[in-house]
Order: structure tokens, then sequence, then C-alpha cells
């Protein structure tokens, strides 16, 4: 991919949405980040009757700024890493900036393309997308050295959709990160990681304070027993 293409794709997303661009600080990187304005525009009964989705895919959550600061500063050194729920590619960019080899999944192919986009215009690394239902993971997906979330925890049902694609997901010498701010699920995806064969090696907070946004976002460090 070439600066013109990324331009190219980029005026493709502009065209469909009132897109911005915002500056994200990331240890000592600062990544520009194109986004949707406002997610609120974008939802779609249709979307919401068939399985209760809402485009929470196009807001740059506190948790994902977390854990993206977190991942800029360590070392990638080639492993592979897989992420749930992409979003709009902030961590994505984060972990192909560490030197990662990056495969980023969300169930929204526009996501995907906003994810692809700010991966190669803020590292020139390509990375690859998978449109992913964690009900139905692909059986090809593979397996990660690291697989990581921020903020996935939002429903009752997600605790054990994302202790099951953990384990499905996740080599046996490898680790998960998930960063969660106290959602519904945590306990739950706690639990059933547990239950799984997962253990909790590590956990430590993180506030977060910008504007009216104050919370504490906890990075949660799993492995297979």
């Amino acid at each position: 991919m070439t600066p013109a293409t990324w331009e190219a794709e980029l005026d493709g997303l502009r065209a469909r949405f009132d897109v911005v661009e915002s500056d994200f600080d990331c240890g000592n990187r600062t990544f520009t980040l194109a986004h949707p304005r406002n997610s609120d525009v974008l939802i779609k009964e249709e979307d919401y009757v068939m399985d209760e989705r809402l485009p929470y895919w196009a807001d740059v959550w506190p948790s994902s700024r977390v854990l993206a600061d977190h991942i800029v500063r360590q070392k990638g050194n080639g492993r592979s890493a897989l992420e749930l729920g992409c979003g709009s590619g902030l961590v994505a960019c984060a972990l192909a900036a560490a030197g990662y080899v990056v495969t980023a999944t969300d169930y929204y192919a526009d996501a995907l393309e906003f994810t692809r986009n700010n991966a190669w215009r803020n590292t020139g690394r390509r990375i690859t997308t998978r449109m992913v239902n964690w009900r139905q993971l692909p059986r090809d997906l593979g397996r990660f050295d690291v697989v990581v979330a921020s903020d996935v925890l939002y429903e009752h049902t997600h605790g054990e959709l994302v202790s099951d694609a953990l384990l499905a997901t996740l080599r046996d010498d490898g680790y998960a990160l998930i960063a969660d701010p106290g959602r519904l699920s945590l306990e739950s995806f706690l639990l059933s990681a547990e239950e799984g064969g997962m253990a909790l090696t590590k956990k430590w907070d993180t506030p977060f304070g910008e504007g009216e946004s104050q919370q504490v976002v906890t990075l949660h460090a799993l492995q297979i027993r």
C-alpha cells in the first residue's frame, strides 16, 4: 500500500462517514486516528433487531487508550497478536508499532476498513483484518502469542463468549491482556476463563481522566494453566 492508496481509501471512508481525525498519545508515539465523528448516527434498527448490535466500534474508548499505551511500550519482536474487537484501530496501531504481526478482528466490516487504514498510515505496516463473530469463530483463525481486547464485556453474554474466544485462539505459552472499566460481564468472564483452564496472573488499575470521562481501567493478564 502506498500513501496515495491509503489516502484514496480514506477519501472513500469520508464519502460514507462524517470522519474526524484525533491524536492519541501512547507512550512515546502519537497516533492520528481517523474515525466517525458520532457513533449515534450509525445505529441501524435492523442490526439491533438481528443481534442487538450497536456501533460501539466507532467510539475510541478509554480502555483502548490505556491498552494501547501499555502495548506500544513493549517489544513484539515479530510475535503474533490477535485483537478481539478492534474498533477504529488504536490498539492495532500500537501492536503494529511495537513490532507484532497483527490480526485485528471485529463484528463490523466498517471497523475493519478504518483499522486497516489507520494502522498503515500510522505505522507503515500491513496488518490482517478479519470479520469475526465470537459466537461462530472461524476454524482457520489460528492461535496467537498474544490476544488482546479492550472494553468488550458490556453485554451479559460477552463474559463466556470472550473467554471461549481466548481459549480457542491463545497459544499454550501465550498470554491474554484484557482492558476493562468494570463492565457488566467482567466477573462472569473471569469465572468462565478460570473454569476453562486460564489463570489470572496479574492485574493493575490505571486511572483515566479527560473532560467528563473519569474512570479506572483495569488491565487483566491471563495465561493458560
